[in-house]
Formats: C-alpha cells, structure tokens, sequence
C-alpha cells in the first residue's frame, strides 16, 4: 500500500474564502502527478465521502506544468463561525496524508 503522504512532495490545505477550503497537492515529477491525480482514491466521489460533502460539490483542478493537483469542497462550517474548529483550514489535508492509493 502506498499513502499518498509518501508520494507527495508537499501537501497543504487554506481557506479559499469564508465558504470553501482548497488542498494543494505538490508533485516531485511529471511521474508522481499523473499517479496521484488518475488514482481513483482521489477521485470527487472518494473525496466526498472522506470529508463528508456532497460528491457535486468536489472541485479539481490538474497544474500539470507545474506537478500540482487541487482539490475544493464546501467548508462544513462558515469561516469563524461558533462551529468552525480551523478557520485557516490548515489542518484539512490531514486525512489525505493516509489515503492508500492503490
């Protein structure tokens, strides 16, 4: 089994506004990008269902000249609202790091 932690160069994940949170993923080479962005461990539905949103929702976005694959979702909660537990979205990527992407 391979984590996608131990493909990925880097990974992050940031507020993209009050209502949505973007995850980048950071490729070492062209190799590792098109790995990452073709497993189906990340594809909407997956995605959808490891962070709980609607699999409509899931946006991807392929940076192929640069090795980086990005994922939005809806935020569960509004930014800075009584619910929301990360208002930078800074820890949102961490589920991510153990996805098997075989």
């Amino acid at each position: 089994m391979t984590k996608l932690g131990d493909v990925a160069k880097y990974i992050r994940s940031k507020s993209a506004g009050p209502f949505w949170v973007t995850i980048d993923i950071f490729c070492e080479d062209a190799a590792s990008f098109d790995r990452i962005a073709g497993s189906p461990a990340l594809a909407p539905r997956a995605v959808a269902r490891l962070f709980g949103v609607s699999e409509n929702m899931i946006r991807q976005y392929r940076l192929p000249s640069i090795h980086v694959f990005k994922i939005s979702f809806p935020r569960p909660h509004v930014q800075g609202s009584p619910g929301d537990a990360d208002s930078h979205a800074g820890q949102y990527f961490v589920p991510l790091l153990s996805v098997d992407l075989d």
